[in-house]
């Protein structure tokens, strides 16, 4: 049975890949797409991801490790990035480059501010420079509750 036929939704995480890595993407190949929040709360999150896993599917894409990077750059809107393995007809493209340093939390979607300030800080003992941090919720609330746990991966971009 496929981690994903568990729940029919999202596939268990494994932390063991992502947990203090480092990852250098070339051109790495995303869908872009807004977020609307209040206070960072997401309001059409779901809707933003249906939209656009409908749009994937129509163009046979795949969505690589379920990746999907939320930037959190305002109260009101996040931009959300999907992992696509390629060009997906009626959808906003963008690429990421550069090197990213992930760091995986565990816990309620509350404490997201908690983990920043923590990967801030780790970031900043290590002496790493970095110019932007994007959150990657690996399951939806519902799977979470399934599976007992609620992972968040962090990623700095390094400068």
């Amino acid at each position: 049975m496929s981690a994903q036929a568990e729940t029919g939704c999202c596939p268990r995480f494994d932390v063991s890949n992502w947990d203090e890595k480092e990852w250098i993407w070339q051109e790495r190949r995303f869908i872009k797409d807004r977020v609307i929040s209040f206070f960072h709360i997401p309001l059409n999150f779901s809707k933003v991801i249906i939209r656009n896993m409908q749009k994937m599917e129509k163009a046979g894409a795949q969505n690589p490790d379920n990746l999907m990077l939320s930037d959190e750059n305002s109260l009101w809107s996040s931009d959300l990035y999907i992992a696509t393995d390629k060009e997906v007809a009626d959808a906003h493209h963008a690429t990421l480059n550069g090197t990213f340093l992930s760091k995986v939390f565990e816990g309620p979607y509350r404490d997201a501010p908690k983990w920043g300030k923590k990967f801030r800080q780790m970031l900043e003992k290590k002496g790493i420079a970095f110019n932007k941090i994007y959150f990657w919720y690996t399951t939806c609330p519902r799977c979470a509750k399934v599976y007992g746990k609620n992972y968040v991966v962090l990623f700095a971009k390094m400068i």
